[in-house]
């Protein structure tokens, strides 16, 4: 199975990403089953709170390429995951990389564990395309804006360390220990009402998704433009024939 789920703790939800071959990018399969594990945790009342990691190198290399059309769901958006409305906490436990895609799921995420290994990034911009899923707007929610805007412009990495100091990073741990670190932090949480940590989380979130209503339409409106551009057309056969990408402003 490409997504795993299990019960920790009676009352947390450990879901893995599983396609370490490469690098737990999502296809239309892996949307399904993350989506699958989102529905179980929303709909079951004995499950308090959602761990979200990836299995062996990487948390999530982003889309994969070669299935990129159909990586949404009805009631999860883009990965089942990046536009669904949450009552329960989602805490990302990152080892690897979170690249593209994969940076935009852990954005959506509520709290994050990172190993010292892990490395964030929005790489699009060097194969010419736009980060669709939020990344850019929620990266400047995260982060000081100018620190979204190098990952956003430069599409070069920050390492766990450097946004663990700027507070993107909830708690930093030691490389395999990402899991126990994040279940940790579940049973703080889970230590507490239900109800009312449902009831925070949802004020928090709430006055987040009425900030990003507008951010929403203009990415849009960017990535219309980015897709319909040469250059987008050229980053993409750039990046598959292995070749530096010959861009032209058009």
């Amino acid at each position: 199975m490409p997504v795993r789920s299990e019960v920790r703790d009676d009352r947390v939800l450990l879901v893995t990403l599983d396609r370490d071959e490469k690098l737990n990018a999502m296809d239309q399969a892996m949307t399904l089953g993350l989506d699958a594990a989102m529905n179980r945790l929303e709909d079951d009342d004995g499950l308090w709170l959602g761990v979200l990691t990836g299995a062996g190198r990487a948390f999530c290399a982003g889309s994969d390429l070669a299935d990129p059309d159909r990586n949404a769901t009805e009631r999860g958006g883009p990965y089942g995951l990046i536009r669904r409305a949450r009552r329960k906490p989602l805490i990302a436990a990152v080892n690897g990389l979170a690249y593209g895609g994969g940076f935009e799921i852990v954005l959506a995420c509520d709290l994050v564990v990172a190993a010292r290994s892990a490395r964030f990034a929005l790489p699009e911009v060097k194969r010419g395309l736009f980060a669709l899923y939020g990344g850019v707007f929620r990266a400047a929610h995260a982060l000081p804006p100018n620190v979204a805007r190098e990952l956003a412009l430069t599409g070069e990495a920050v390492d766990a360390q450097r946004a663990f100091a700027l507070g993107l990073v909830n708690r930093l741990c030691d490389d395999g220990a990402a899991v126990a670190a994040a279940l940790e932090l579940a049973a703080t949480i889970c230590a507490n009402g239900p109800v009312a940590v449902r009831e925070s989380l949802g004020v928090i979130n709430g006055a987040i998704a009425a900030a990003e209503a507008r951010a929403w339409a203009l990415s849009a409106e960017a990535a219309a433009t980015v897709r319909a551009s040469a250059d987008s057309r050229e980053g993409i056969a750039a990046f598959l024939g292995k070749r530096p990408p010959r861009w032209t402003g058009r």
